[in-house]
Parts: C-alpha cells; structure tokens; sequence
C-alpha cells in the first residue's frame, strides 16, 4: 500500500513543539491516517470509495464498541526531549519502541529542568503521589533556588569527572532526574490514545499532562477523524463500575437499581461524585 501523504501533518514534519522550559516534541514521520483505519476496517485497498461522513461513521462505531486493531495500522514517531523523572513514568507504556540517548557514548548536555514558581506546592493531604495547596511567593523561589543550586553542582562534579577522563557510563550515574534525556518514540494509534487516556487525566503530574497536550494536538493532524472519536467517546465519556451505576441509577429513582447493595460512601462516593459533575477530564 503506497504511503498516504496528509498535508496537515506534513506541514508539522520535524517542526518542534516547546513543552517545559527546555524541552520539545517534534513529529519525525507518520505512516498512514484516517484513511489507513477505514481501509483496514473495511479490507479494501480503494481511496474514496466511501464519503467523508461515513468514514468519520465508522471510525466513531469502532472506537465506541473497541475495535481497536484497524487503529494500530498508524504509526507515529515522535522526537522528545523531556526530564528524565518524566521519561520515567512514560516508560511504563510499553507498547512503545524507544531509542534513547545514551550517557555511556555522549557526554550528556548542562540542561535541567526547574519548575515555575507557580507550580511549586505542598504534598497532597490526601494524595500520595500528587501536590497540594500551592506555596507562597517566597517559599517557592527559595525551593526553586534550591534545584536549580543542586543541579548546577551536580552537573559540575559530572563535568570534573569527565575532564579527569572518567569513563562516561560512571560519570553520569550521579546525575539527577532533572536532567533532559531525548529519544525517538515510535507507537500506533491504539497504544497512543491509550497512552493519551490516562496522561491527559487531571491526576496525572503536569509536567506529563503538557507533553500529552502536544502529543494530542500533532496527533490531530494525522488522524483527525479517530481523535475526534477518542475526544467524544474516551476523554469526554465516563465510565461506571457495576456499583457506581447502581447509585446512578437510585439517584435517578429507577427501580433496577435497588437491592444493589449498600450505598456508596467515603472515597467511592467521592470518585463518584467527580465522574458526575467534573466534567471531561481534560
């Protein structure tokens, strides 16, 4: 099958995207699109035999029932430079092929990250893993001053060790997870909305929020038609447990929904509670 040449996505060809204050996402090469995911869907090899509205059908009726091996015939590869900590979470979808840059052949680059003032906050109360109320004005600048004093220390003590000619796969491992690594990052649409589910959600840290951000809007340009999909049906939609939806359906006085069990309450009901009236998730 001849590569499917999409203008909106040519035009973004190795164009970079900022994300953080040193950071980028620029979309390297794409192979197929709308198109790809209705050919495979229908098996045929014909362009334009159907019509736009009935495409974009389609491709809504496979992503709302989960039909999802017509959107692994996309393929995306992305060029991102991103914090190490960042990268870190990233890596656990492993439905990805990753090459990274290696600190064991390059002598790695004084670029750190530092969050902005208005992003440095208390840990959570009630949240292990996220940031609670945000600090004062001067509590901020002094813990910013803070990273960015260790990073440059760090990153010194690394430079001095290789000036003494210390191997570089040794020098490095005191580096912290501040510092930018890049890599090429290559995935197929299915494994990237997925990727997209739950890096767009409120939960997720910012910093990974912003780099699922860019990644959704260069993503558009290939595949508009499914990402308008995955907007209606996964980002905008909700999805109930089989408890959830028999308080759902109390609330609303249906009958079917008695007897379910005991009503929700504590952080059930609160989770609940946010399905209901927060909203999409992004």
């Amino acid at each position: 099958m001849a590569h499917c040449i999409i203008s909106e996505a040519e035009a973004l060809l190795d164009k970079k995207f900022p994300v953080l204050d040193k950071g980028f996402i620029r979309l390297v090469d794409y192979m197929g699109g709308d198109a790809r995911v209705v050919q495979a869907a229908r098996v045929s090899y014909g362009a334009g035999t159907k019509s736009l509205r009935e495409d974009a059908g389609l491709i809504d009726y496979l992503l709302r029932n989960q039909h999802t091996s017509p959107f692994e015939q996309v393929v995306l590869t992305f060029h991102v430079k991103l914090p190490i900590f960042v990268a870190r979470q990233w890596i656990r979808h492993r439905t990805a092929r990753v090459n990274e840059v290696s600190g064991r052949y390059s002598v790695m680059k004084d670029d750190f990250y530092a969050p902005e003032l208005e992003d440095i906050a208390a840990q959570s109360a009630d949240n292990k893993q996220g940031r609670g109320a945000a600090f004062e004005a001067e509590e901020a600048a002094a813990a910013q001053a803070s990273l960015k004093s260790v990073q440059k220390d760090m990153y010194a003590a690394y430079a001095e060790l290789i000036d003494r000619g210390v191997a570089r796969e040794l020098a490095r491992i005191n580096l912290p997870l501040s510092l930018y690594t890049e890599w090429y990052w290559q995935i197929d649409l299915h494994n990237l909305f997925h990727f997209l589910e739950l890096r767009l959600d409120a939960h997720a840290q910012k910093e990974i929020r912003l780099y699922a951000q860019t990644l959704f809007a260069i993503t558009k340009s290939v595949a508009p038609l499914c990402c308008a999909a995955f907007e209606r049906h996964v980002l905008g939609g909700v999805r109930f447990s089989r408890e959830e939806f028999a308080e759902l359906q109390n609330r609303l006085g249906n009958s079917g929904g008695a007897g379910c069990g005991a009503r929700l309450a504590g952080k059930e009901l609160e989770r609940f509670e946010e399905k209901l009236y927060a909203g999409s998730p992004t």
